[in-house]
């Protein structure tokens, strides 16, 4: 230790500077570079939760304004099948179905027997239901192209049900159709 002593007693005009330097320093650091650096670190953080929020953001809003877009469109879709395809009356529905149905039966080689039609109201809806019961006569093969017609025809016609039983000469099967469309409600 007495080079220790004898050094600083020789060199105490630039040692103590640099001591003071030393002392200084380190009080810039602690006081000052430290703290600093932690909020750099915090506004970093800040930084990316603040651009995943956003990321999230636009996310929900992409998808907000896509259900919105499917929303109108279907909106409009859904004035346009009223509008186009439905018939706006029981008048206007009977005669949509009453004569094509009699005509796809004579073009696929069925023979009309009988119709009915009765409007039932549905609660608290727009549109009211006109169920149709007819009743052909023909073969089977007649029968499947009869009903492939009417599903691929642009009248909106539902099949809600079909009863085949054998006709009374023996040879030719009847069907029963319960059908459906549907107009809207108080036009």
């Amino acid at each position: 230790m007495p080079l220790a002593r004898r050094v600083l007693a020789e060199h105490r005009r630039l040692v103590v500077p640099l001591a003071i330097a030393l002392v200084v320093n380190v009080c810039v650091y602690a006081l000052l570079v430290y703290p600093l650096s932690e909020r750099v670190a915090n506004v970093e953080q800040r930084n990316a939760a603040a651009e995943q929020s956003l990321a999230a953001a636009k996310g929900d809003f992409g998808q907000a304004n896509g259900t919105l877009t499917g929303k109108d469109r279907a909106s409009t879709e859904l004035t346009s099948f009223y509008k186009d395809v439905l018939p706006p009356d029981l008048s206007g529905a009977r005669r949509m179905t009453q004569l094509r149905l009699k005509q796809i039966a004579r073009e696929s080689g069925l023979r009309f027997e009988r119709d009915a039609y009765k409007p039932v109201v549905q609660r608290d809806s727009a549109l009211t239901k006109l169920e149709i019961s007819m009743v052909l006569a023909g073969s089977y093969a007649n029968m499947r192209t009869f009903i492939h017609e009417l599903e691929t025809s642009p009248e909106f016609v539902v099949i809600d049900n079909v009863a085949l039983a054998e006709g009374a000469d023996g040879g030719s099967l009847v069907v029963t159709l319960e059908l459906s469309t549907f107009y809207r409600a108080g036009a």
